[in-house]
């Protein structure tokens, strides 16, 4: 159990030293004293189980590795009760869920956006929700993802090299440092700030280019830290905005010529952000033997630069 969730026992009372109940979880104990700890039986989630295939990439007795496609949202919220990531491992699981926090749930850890693909490791037991948790927010989980981007990040662009928070290091990879909070008027919106907000780290080398001019890249990006939108956000700060993102990215009006009729249909026709997370890394909670996973680009991903070759 997570040192929360026997927190939680001592002060519900359920937890006894040498016969007497005891709701401090400070509490001195001394050496031999004889500790009893009642756990009601897990109890079970109000989210509803639905029958939705999955793609598992690893599951062992206390976590789950999933491919998530693009257009399923994670974890149910007002506007999405049903349908997603939760709905569906609810099902998948079943009884294997010992119950995290008391509760028969998978345990979210980290999350991507509903139109992103990509891997997304889940907890099944409370030593994992708590193992994965913990390495998350030391920001020891490795994270790499794909994302087609407008332009071409360079090092030797004076324009980036001006942008406040952008940086390069050897190899030609792009630093972005800020601080990332809501936007002010927009709370769907992540917003760029360098006083108060949450501290955030993307970088990201160019792998392929596209475009006579060269119009798009193929990037690698990697998280230091792992805020929402966090890529998205700080790609469009360096003014290479993702590719079908309609939040930050949009579309750009490129050369004549740059790109070919079947390349532009494609990329016209791309309706998401053109992002996937492509390799998860970790110590597994339990047994601390690490763990990397990679996932192949989405479908749709793989069609639209196989289009852009």
């Amino acid at each position: 159990m997570s040192r929360t969730r026997l927190g939680r026992l001592i002060e519900d009372g359920s937890v006894q030293v040498n016969g007497v109940v005891v709701r401090d979880p400070k509490a001195k104990v001394a050496e031999g004293a004889d500790v009893m700890i009642s756990v009601a039986v897990a109890a079970e989630s109000h989210i509803q189980a639905e029958d939705i295939p999955l793609v598992i990439v690893y599951e062992d007795a206390d976590l789950v590795v999933v491919n998530k496609p693009a257009g399923m949202v994670v974890h149910p919220a007002p506007g999405t009760p049903s349908g997603t990531l939760v709905n569906a491992l609810l099902h998948h699981c079943g009884d294997d869920l010992s119950g995290v926090g008391g509760m028969k749930r998978p345990g979210i850890v980290h999350r991507i956006d509903k139109e992103t693909s990509g891997l997304l490791v889940v907890a099944k037991s409370d030593a994992a929700h708590h193992g994965l948790a913990d390495q998350f927010a030391a920001h020891t989980v490795e994270r790499y993802y794909r994302a087609l981007v407008y332009g071409v990040p360079d090092a030797n662009d004076p324009r980036l090299r001006g942008i406040r928070g952008a940086s390069f290091e050897p190899g030609n990879i792009l630093k972005l440092t800020t601080q990332l909070a809501r936007h002010k008027t927009d709370r769907q919106r992540q917003a760029v700030l360098f006083q108060g907000g949450r501290h955030a780290v993307t970088r990201a080398r160019t792998v392929t280019r596209y475009g006579t001019p060269e119009v798009l890249a193929l990037m690698e990006c990697w998280l230091e830290t792992g805020r929402t939108h966090q890529i998205r956000v700080h790609m469009a700060h360096a003014g290479h905005g993702l590719v079908g993102d309609p939040v930050y990215g949009g579309k750009r009006k490129l050369p004549k010529g740059a790109l070919s009729d079947a390349a532009l249909v494609a990329l016209n026709g791309f309706s998401r952000q053109a992002l996937h997370a492509a390799v998860l890394g970790f110590v597994h909670p339990v047994s601390g033997e690490n763990m990397r996973f990679e996932a192949e680009l989405a479908p749709d991903m793989a069609a639209l630069l196989d289009a852009l070759a």
